[in-house]
């Protein structure tokens, strides 16, 4: 049977991309870089500049993307994010530096919450050789990669499934966690900035989000500085709210500046 998906272009060694794919590849594409030019895009795809175009119009029009001369950028107003496998693919080295920096904020006999993400993934893989820990998550690929370490206490939080994200939202996992006491908890986000604070699209990781600050003693935020300037409908708290944040050293300095002027306790991590 013919299928569309495995025709390959032998000359380039380029697969056609039927329109789902060409639009989640741009999704993506405009996720890692920010901003993506039509050129750029075409280019990569092997398509003309007017099946791009239509690809972004569809985009726009499910609140993704915004269209600008020329090109693409992310819609700051975040409505979906994309899916952990897509964002294991993003911003590796940063997120592997930001874990490691993080880890070594953990000292022994603690207990730590993991909130579910790439970046605190790769806390889990310096913490997994510790000793004299309690690990709390909600996340799965954490839970299972921290399933054979005997020496690590850990916990899942259970509830909700979110089959896209790996893990547990919703009452039943932010009730868990308000039984706890948690010394130590480094939240994830895919959305922050001065103005929003900490949010999300979801309402379910929100409530999760806000039950594992109230019982922390400390709070950290760790999430790489592309997720700056974006907001969710749903917000968390106020950047305020949690006691540090960790971060690389691709936010600008001016907005580096503004967080200090808040109080706010920050982390820069550098990756070049």
């Amino acid at each position: 049977m013919f299928n569309i998906d495995n025709v390959i272009i032998h000359n380039e060694r380029r697969a056609i991309m039927i329109p789902m794919e060409r639009r989640d590849f741009i999704y993506r594409y405009v996720h890692e870089n920010q901003i993506a030019s039509i050129n750029v895009l075409a280019d990569l795809m092997s398509v003309s500049h007017m099946t791009i175009r239509r690809d972004i119009q569809v985009l726009e029009e499910e609140g993704k993307v915004l269209g600008v001369s020329g090109g693409v950028k992310l819609n700051e107003a975040l409505r979906q994010e994309l899916s952990y496998s897509d964002k294991a693919e993003l911003h590796n080295r940063s997120k592997r530096l930001l874990g490691k920096y993080a880890a070594g904020c953990v000292e022994d006999g603690l207990v730590v919450y993991l909130d579910a993400g790439t970046t605190t993934f790769e806390i889990a893989r310096y913490l997994a050789e510790r000793f004299n820990l309690t690990v709390i998550t909600n996340d799965f690929a954490i839970t299972q990669y921290l399933m054979n370490k005997p020496q690590i206490n850990l916990f899942h939080t259970g509830g909700k499934i979110d089959k896209r994200n790996y893990s547990s939202v919703g009452i039943s996992a932010a009730a868990f966690l308000r039984t706890l006491n948690v010394d130590l908890a480094f939240i994830s986000s895919s959305s922050w900035d001065i103005e929003h604070g900490i949010s999300t699209p979801y309402e379910e990781k929100a409530i999760v989000k806000q039950a594992v600050i109230s019982v922390s003693s400390r709070s950290i935020l760790i999430t790489d500085s592309s997720k700056y300037g974006k907001y969710g409908l749903y917000n968390i708290c106020q950047l305020n709210k949690v006691d540090e944040i960790i971060t690389d050293s691709l936010l600008a300095a001016n907005e580096q500046a503004l967080l200090r002027e808040q109080g706010i306790k920050l982390h820069i991590i550098d990756i070049t």
